[in-house]
């Protein structure tokens, strides 16, 4: 049993990297017909995020965000659950936690952070798990319920943030700044890197391990497989509509609140956009693996900086670095050939 599933693991770690190799390649390509400075493109887009300590430090500083929500992703999947709102769940912790921090100006930072950080969870699993109400009392579909209602919440909160919580003396679309001892400890300047990017691979392990070892995650588990079993298995199925998709909205939401109070320092207008697709995308990298977000999350934030380091050094388009990113994103979750080596084996026994 070992052997198989050391055998099934090495068969997706090689499909996985024969999926990047080839997606690399076709960027390659991309580059050498539509660029006028090719060589200098390539050499941008997959080495440019390591030359300066700001680009490596802002590289991994966007990782952080993107674990967060992708463990939120990975939680709800692997329960069989489908939270497609992280967008308005990280959005909503986002302005949450501004809010409080800007109530409580004169207050202790790790107070009021904590604070700040427990309500943005909150309101995140607040959210997604009325997506898993809904599901659980009236079999409502969890894709459009939860897609719904991120659309709404957005909506709220821009009017929000351009309205009552505009800040007058900035001319952007911004909440005030929140105060200094709010804002997370930089490790790595002068990039954006804080702290929290030890949080995050903290907390994915312990998601991991929440996941395999609880009883909690054993049932999130049985019910991902199969329902109709876990169900005459005496398992509270139609409980497992709700919690992981609380869970999966507290983990949106604790990424919102990072990104204030790590990044921006104050509630930007869209000031988590993109998160929540994102999020998914990593998840799927990952294969809904805990631990495995880390490096997804790193390998997603490696390609926009990849990205943006050739449009700023070339002459390559954001519409240009947006297809090939979309390429190997497009490549690599779609796992065509994860399976492949074990599909020989099959055939060859």
């Amino acid at each position: 049993m070992n052997r198989q599933r050391v055998a099934s693991l090495m068969s997706s770690v090689t499909g996985l990297f024969l999926t990047i190799a080839i997606a690399f390649a076709i960027v390659v390509l991309m580059i050498l017909i539509l660029s006028d400075e090719p060589g200098r493109a390539i050499y941008y887009f997959f080495i440019g995020p390591f030359t300066r300590a700001y680009y490596l430090g802002n590289m991994l500083n966007q990782s952080i965000g993107l674990m967060f929500t992708g463990l939120g992703i990975a939680v709800a999947f692997k329960s069989s659950t489908f939270n497609l709102g992280g967008e308005g769940q990280a959005y909503s912790g986002a302005i949450v936690a501004t809010v409080i921090m800007l109530a409580l100006p004169n207050m202790p930072g790790f107070v009021g952070g904590t604070a700040a950080i427990v309500a943005a969870i909150l309101m995140g699993a607040f959210i997604a798990g009325l997506s898993g109400f809904f599901g659980m009392k009236w079999g409502t579909d969890q894709l459009i319920s939860s897609f719904l209602l991120s659309a709404a919440v957005i909506l709220i909160i821009n009017y929000l943030v351009t309205g009552p919580l505009d800040d007058p003396t900035n001319s952007m679309l911004t909440t005030p700044r929140i105060g200094q001892q709010y804002q997370l400890l930089r490790i790595f300047k002068p990039s954006k890197l804080d702290i929290s990017i030890v949080f995050a691979a903290i907390l994915a392990i312990g998601t991991y391990f929440f996941m395999q070892r609880s009883h909690w995650g054993y049932e999130m588990r049985m019910c991902g497989l199969n329902r109709e079993f876990a169900k005459y298995a005496g398992i509270n199925v139609e409980k497992y509509l709700m919690v992981p998709m609380a869970i999966s909205g507290g983990f949106h939401g604790l990424a919102g609140a990072i990104v204030v109070m790590g990044t921006h320092y104050r509630g930007l207008k869209g000031v988590t956009a993109g998160l929540g697709w994102n999020g998914i995308a990593v998840a799927l990298i990952a294969k809904n693996n805990p631990i495995a977000v880390i490096p997804a999350a790193l390998f997603f934030a490696y390609l926009d900086a990849g990205a943006r380091a050739a449009m700023l050094h070339s002459d390559v388009t954001f519409e240009l670095a947006s297809i090939a990113r979309a390429m190997i994103f497009f490549l690599v979750t779609a796992q065509a050939l994860y399976g492949l080596f074990n599909s020989k084996k099959k055939v060859t026994k």
